[in-house]
């Protein structure tokens, strides 16, 4: 009985880290909708620490399934597609109007589209295109500086890592 104890509480522990970063991302839209940008920021920094390790549990106790792959995306969307795109979308574009939307909505179907693509292939050592963690941190980073930096730097900033995500570009894992 232990035994199986054990076998499940390993088997959920990594979709339970998957789920403490799709949480982060769900608090670092609530902090956006507060106007607590800089809170939102701290929660997309953490929920990148608890996606890099997620895998790295799964893979450690042997559990790694395609349910788990599934759910890290879904997660992976909402905490470094959504939760960026609104951050940087409440700081940066909200002067914009039409283009400050699109801008923000190009993140997130360029994001949804790289996690998709990652699900369906096999990769050899190297990401294909921008990870989504990376793209998220880099706006969020940046949105530190949005009472100094131009409005057009931050729409050319969101537009390029946007198609960096969806480029051919080869990456290697670390």
């Amino acid at each position: 009985m232990l035994s199986q104890s054990r076998k499940k509480l390993k088997s959920n522990s990594a979709n339970l880290i998957t789920l403490t970063n799709l949480s982060l991302g769900g608090f670092s839209t609530i902090a956006v909708v507060n106007d607590q940008p800089k809170l939102a920021l701290l929660f997309i920094f953490i929920a990148a620490l608890a996606d890099r390790f997620d895998g790295a549990v799964a893979r450690k106790f042997n559990v790694e399934s395609e349910l788990g792959k599934q759910l890290d995306s879904l997660c992976d969307l909402i905490s470094f597609g959504v939760a960026p795109a609104l951050l940087i979308y409440s700081v940066a574009f909200q002067d914009l109007g039409q283009w400050g939307m699109f801008a923000s909505v190009l993140f997130i179907g360029c994001g949804a589209y790289r996690l998709a693509r990652f699900n369906v292939s096999t990769c050899n050592g190297y990401f294909t295109g921008m990870p989504i963690p990376v793209a998220a941190c880099i706006i969020a980073f940046f949105s530190l500086f949005s009472e100094s930096l131009p409005t057009s730097f931050f729409f050319i900033l969101t537009c390029l890592l946007s198609f960096l995500m969806v480029s051919t570009l080869k990456m290697k894992k670390i």
